[in-house]
């Protein structure tokens, strides 16, 4: 798909395969959906707590946002400082009194390979953990301790006697240890208490961690490619968050005439929010479809509302993009 040009993709798909499209050319770790889902939780949780500013609000949201990148740089660093340590553990193994033959072969290729070479003399690297102060958040001990935990893995083992390593090897055995890691209590419980929101972006930065370990081409500044894009969230999701903040009244005052005989109020807190940043789309971004809009917090609905909110939703904002665009107060750069 990427060798598809924006002008065939919008003779072929129509706008809305063409914000697609864009969307998967500036694919970052952090897509426009899971930009939705941390203004959902920003505005969830100032619901929840009336005492909360806008300002809070926005200063929350922009925190999520940096939190998120944190998690992988740090999430990296335990992955190097694990591999790191067969550094140590050959010395240890050359200091027996009596030698295994595995001792004999022994390297610390775990570090000593391209992928983790790239990673460890990245100067980038270095400076954003530092600046952060992500490194004064990893033990040495539990360092040692994760090593040795995954030392007695056979992947670990069969890696060791290879004595011919190709870089998919390294890249295998890497994937290897950084699944163990994410498995690991003792790490996820280390991350939950410094990062509260570790459990909601861990699929985001184990699916980044994984892009890193598998590229083909060594970058010292492979960290930039999950650097959070501008465009998808200060452009558009700051923005989405102040619009929302900006114009919430005026948005209740739409959505409560078409709600099919119920009272705002008895409407569940997630749906009143999700209908509401949807509204805030349709209003007041002007490149992103009507259609992609009603679809996406569809699909946020399952995964964050009730079984029944997915139709309720889809029902509304049906309704309510209809009425708006009859009213002449959708204004697209294309409709789709």
């Amino acid at each position: 798909m990427k060798k598809i040009s924006f002008f065939v993709a919008s003779l072929k798909y129509g706008v809305q395969g063409l914000y697609y499209l864009h969307a998967y050319l500036l694919e970052k770790m952090l897509s426009r959906r899971n930009v939705r889902v941390k203004v959902l939780q920003v505005l969830y949780s100032s619901n929840q707590d009336p005492l909360i500013t806008s300002k809070e609000s926005k200063k929350a949201y922009k925190t999520s946002i940096h939190d998120t990148y944190c998690l992988y740089i740090l999430n990296l660093l335990q992955l190097l400082q694990i591999a790191s340590y067969s550094q140590e553990d050959v010395k240890l193994r050359a200091e027996k009194h009596l030698p295994t033959e595995d001792d004999k072969v022994f390297t610390p290729k775990l570090f000593e390979n391209d992928i983790m070479q790239m990673v460890d003399s990245s100067e980038g690297f270095h400076k954003i953990y530092r600046k952060n102060k992500l490194h004064k958040l990893l033990d040495k001990d539990i360092t040692k301790r994760l090593y040795q935990e995954f030392s007695k893995t056979e992947e670990y083992k069969n890696y060791i006697l290879n004595p011919n390593c190709t870089r998919e090897n390294h890249r295998d055995t890497l994937l290897a240890l950084y699944k163990s890691l994410t498995k690991n209590e003792l790490f996820n419980e280390i991350l939950d208490d410094h990062f509260a929101n570790w459990q909601e972006n861990k699929s985001l930065v184990v699916g980044a961690i994984k892009k890193t370990l598998k590229q083909e081409d060594s970058n010292p500044e492979f960290y930039n490619n999950y650097l959070p894009e501008k465009e998808t969230v200060e452009e558009y999701g700051a923005e989405l968050l102040h619009k929302y903040l900006q114009t919430e009244k005026d948005l209740e005052v739409l959505i409560e005439p078409n709600l099919n005989n119920w009272e705002i109020d008895r409407v569940a807190v997630i749906d009143k929010i999700l209908l509401k940043m949807a509204l805030c789309e349709f209003l007041h971004f002007e490149t992103i479809p009507t259609k992609v809009t009603l679809n996406e917090y569809v699909e946020i609905s399952k995964a964050y509302s009730t079984p029944k909110s997915k139709e309720f939703i889809n029902g509304i904002l049906d309704k309510l993009k209809t009425i708006l665009m009859e009213d002449g107060k959708i204004n697209k750069v294309e409709r789709a």
